[in-house]
């Protein structure tokens, strides 16, 4: 994957910056190293910032009036992700390519049913704040992040890398630690793209008319992206 071969040179340039930049004062202190910490969200952060399914789910949601649902859903999602892999079930998936393929062509075809759904449901101004219930917004975020091809990058083969089998913490406690990091970064990212794109609804409801179909559209490429480069690899 591409964005893998990108993305994990440059962890490892933030990790080696970290190390000489963040020494802790008391190494005797139970802890996360605050330097590797601060590398794992700049790298998280450059992740969360590239518009994906989430953003996608974000933006139609709020041009739902459904802000806050769609980012409690992100946010539950990625919990998931968090508890799961601190278990140690991350490991095992990343040992085995082809259960990470499988998670990948699962997310896929999510993507593209979210994406098919948006398109025959698009979003109009004049009907803003109806239509699915919270609850059925609140589980499809769950879906959206917790199938996330994105999402299972970081915290399958990018997070592992931030931990330290000699620190003060367990290795669980420490992924666990990260993964909250990445999970608040995605949880404020995603109240301001959504309550962006709901502002955007009552202040230029033309363009807002056009947001829904091109968010279903993005989730559709998305999608077929997914599915073409792991089943024609």
């Amino acid at each position: 994957m591409a964005s893998t071969r990108l993305i994990f040179p440059l962890s490892l340039v933030i990790r080696a910056v970290s190390a000489i930049t963040f020494q802790p004062a008391r190494p005797s202190v139970p802890h996360v190293s605050l330097g590797l910490v601060v590398a794992f969200w700049a790298v998280a952060a450059l992740l969360i910032a590239v518009p994906g399914p989430d953003w996608a789910f974000a933006i139609a949601s709020g041009l739902r009036g459904q802000v806050v649902a769609a980012t409690v859903g992100i946010v539950l999602g990625y919990l998931v992700l968090t508890v799961v892999v601190a278990a140690g079930v991350g490991a095992l998936v990343a040992a085995v390519p082809v259960a990470l393929t499988v998670l990948t062509v699962v997310g896929g075809v999510y993507l593209l049913w979210l994406g098919a759904t948006t398109l025959a449901r698009p979003t109009a101004p004049a009907h803003a704040g109806s239509g699915r219930s919270r609850a059925s917004t609140v589980a499809r975020g769950v879906g959206v992040s917790g199938l996330n091809p994105k999402g299972l990058l970081v915290f399958v083969a990018l997070l592992p890398q931030f931990t330290r089998a000699g620190a003060p913490w367990p290795v669980g406690l420490q992924t666990a630690a990260l993964g909250l990091v990445f999970t608040l970064t995605c949880g404020v990212t995603y109240v301001v793209v959504g309550a962006s794109a709901h502002r955007l609804l009552r202040t230029r409801p033309a363009v807002a008319r056009w947001v829904s179909p091109v968010s279903g559209i993005g989730m559709l490429v998305v999608g077929v992206g997914l599915l073409a480069e792991r089943l024609l690899a």
